[in-house]
């Protein structure tokens, strides 16, 4: 019985193996996540995701396709085989760990709190009571203020972080709360941010804010993540991460360990 597994085992690596060479591996993102994933005027995938997945697919030698899809729907996408890999800052966390195969992160930053500067917001149950936070559904963003406050503050759930801001800026939502390099990138430093600010201390729980941000992939294709794995490397060492990273942050986005 053991003998047939392995056999079984060492065919589906073989075929896994040349099924990369020969099909397009389709990247899955919802596009909704600026600078990191977006359209361009011209309806393309832009973004600092999008230019390290070229970058990655180049140097593992693999024709990458990229598909649009909603962010609570990328996991339920990915195992019903509509795509191959999440390319969507996903971070990774215990909880995805059990229905995802991650691969090594590719950046790692804390997350924030966001309020207008003229009404400063305390971050605690009584100075978030009564307040309406606003995040986008289904990220670890959402899972942590719906468990820290949503005893006390009424959760507003958005399918892309840019409706987020929408409704800050007219004043519908009193918090967000989000990953800090882009609330600071997309929301704090652009028009639409002006009066805003972060409010709080940095979160960089491991239970929530996770372990660094990665690719995600069914748990059967090791051999499509240890090909990524090799190319995070290689562009990290060859420059070509810090070029990209460069033309869209003045900090260090790979970041070290956050602190549990």
């Amino acid at each position: 019985m053991k003998k047939l597994l392995t056999i079984i085992a060492c065919a589906s690596t073989l075929i896994s193996t040349s099924a990369l060479a020969n099909k397009p591996v389709r990247l899955a993102s919802d596009f909704t996540y600026p600078p990191f994933n977006y359209m361009d005027a011209d309806g393309k995938p832009a973004g600092f995701d999008i230019e390290i997945a070229d970058a990655l697919c180049k140097e593992a030698k693999l024709t990458c396709t990229w598909v649009s899809q909603s962010w609570d729907s990328l996991i339920p996408s990915l195992m019903a085989r509509k795509s191959d890999v999440i390319m969507a800052s996903m971070r990774i966390t215990e909880e995805r760990k059990q229905r995802v195969l991650f691969t090594d992160k590719y950046y790692q930053t804390p997350a924030r709190f966001v309020a207008a500067k003229s009404e400063p917001v305390s971050i605690s149950k009584q100075g978030l009571k009564g307040k309406v936070i606003g995040v986008q559904t289904g990220t670890i963003h959402d899972r942590y203020v719906t468990d820290m406050f949503g005893d006390v503050a009424e959760i507003k759930r958005y399918n892309g972080q840019d409706e987020v801001y929408i409704d800050m800026q007219n004043g519908r939502l009193d918090v967000t709360f989000g990953n800090s390099d882009q609330l600071s990138l997309a929301f704090l430093d652009k028009e639409i941010g002006k009066g805003f600010e972060f409010v709080g201390q940095a979160v960089t729980d491991k239970a929530y804010i996770g372990e660094g941000t990665a690719l995600a992939m069914r748990k059967n294709d090791e051999a499509l993540a240890g090909k990524f794995n090799q190319a995070i490397k290689a562009i990290r060492n060859n420059g070509t991460y810090d070029k990209i990273a460069a033309k869209y942050f003045s900090f260090d986005i790979y970041g070290e360990e956050l602190s549990k």
